[in-house]
């Protein structure tokens, strides 16, 4: 009985702790400038963080500075630079849009803060079914917060192709009836490398070994993957001796006829596209029956941030039901959710389920992210000199 007595007195004491906790990093976080560094390379997403720069200076007394990145590879460099320069702490970079790639990069060398993502109050929202424990199969350990997802999602016409294709072998049966009508952007394009991955997780007959860095099994893992591509490549557009450069390319050879499919990494993409009159308003979103690539990007906190408090306070704004909603809305970025719409009081709960594309296919979760520079090499020394 005593010790029953112990432990709810903990769970009493726990919530009122971590309250507490919050409104310390509340007070420091006022008057704070906190610089986050984004990829910049959409209107939609740029309008969007603006509208949280004005909200946070609105509600929270935070000046919140977009660095608008080509590469987030760029900002990584930076981190990397101050600290081999010795600056431990005020560093220029307070939060930092992350990918998969550059988080193991950070994680790995020790320059990430960690255990504070679970810890935000807005975490009680998220949808923990959701891949928000990993990235790129390794451990988030509280050093990253989620704030959006993506899935790798195939953008067809209702006019060109009726019913969905379930499978690889379906999209190549497909792909000899109508030859010149499909492609993927080039990698090492970060759609295109999925497009790879997703073939890979599919048609491998060693799905284990995706779970960890490529060893010397590579040429045996991958062996159906190149087979695949070998008779698929011949049917593609050009011959598969050029590649669109991008999905947005694609879209527009899809808007134009010169290709029946597209491809993205965004379930809303199809529905903003056909909004804003870029897509014909046929075009429509699918994916494998067994599922598609999918994944969950994140925001990080550099250990030598500047602004840490008022970092924090941004990726739990982030994870507000209103920032959610309104980023899932297609006609302000379409960026899907990543909170559990049950948790969320009614009229919230069916704001969001409104911006929730339906149908979406299983989420197939990413190989390790070694795997990345691995494909795109082996594809480039295969396919890129042609």
């Amino acid at each position: 009985m005593r010790f029953c007595a112990f432990l709810s007195g903990l769970l009493l004491i726990a919530p009122a702790m971590a309250a507490e906790r919050w409104q310390s990093i509340q007070q420091h976080a006022k008057g704070q400038t906190v610089w986050l560094n984004a990829w910049g390379g959409d209107r939609a997403v740029n309008d969007y963080l603006d509208w949280v720069s004005g909200e946070m200076k609105t509600h929270y007394a935070i000046n919140l500075k977009i660095v608008h990145l080509a590469d987030a590879a760029d900002a990584v460099k930076r981190i990397q630079t101050e600290y081999a320069a010795g600056r431990s702490s005020n560093g220029s970079v307070d939060l930092l849009w992350v990918n998969g790639e550059n988080f193991r990069t950070l994680k790995e060398a020790n320059l990430l803060q960690t255990g504070w993502a679970q810890m935000l109050p807005n975490w009680r929202y998220v949808d923990t079914r959701k891949p928000v424990a990993e990235d790129f199969a390794l451990p988030t350990e509280g050093a990253e917060s989620p704030w959006g997802g993506a899935q790798l999602t195939f953008i067809a016409r209702k006019g060109r192709l009726a019913k969905p294709l379930e499978d690889p072998k379906a999209l190549l049966a497909w792909a000899q009836q109508h030859p010149g009508k499909m492609s993927y952007p080039r990698p090492p394009d970060f759609t295109g490398t999925a497009f790879l991955e997703q073939l890979l997780l599919t048609l491998t007959t060693q799905p284990d070994a995706l779970k960890k860095a490529p060893d010397e099994t590579f040429a045996q893992v991958t062996a159906p993957l190149w087979k695949y591509l070998d008779s698929l490549h011949p049917l593609l557009w050009r011959e598969g001796k050029d590649f669109p450069p991008s999905p947005a390319r694609m879209d527009t050879l899809l808007a134009s006829g010169s290709l029946d499919l597209s491809l993205t990494f965004n379930p809303a993409h199809a529905r903003q596209k056909v909004a804003s009159g870029e897509l014909p308003a046929d075009a429509y979103s699918y994916g494998f029956q067994k599922g598609m690539l999918g994944n969950v990007h994140f925001v990080a906190i550099p250990a030598n941030a500047s602004a840490s408090a008022g970092a924090k306070m941004v990726a739990n704004f982030l994870l507000s039901p209103q920032a959610q909603i309104r980023k899932a809305d297609p006609a302000v970025w379409g960026d899907p959710s990543v909170l559990d719409a049950s948790t969320l009081p009614a009229d919230e709960a069916q704001q969001l389920r409104k911006h929730t594309p339906d149908g979406l296919p299983a989420v197939l979760p990413e190989p390790h992210a070694a795997w990345v520079t691995a494909l795109e090499q082996e594809w480039l020394r295969r396919y890129g000199t042609r």
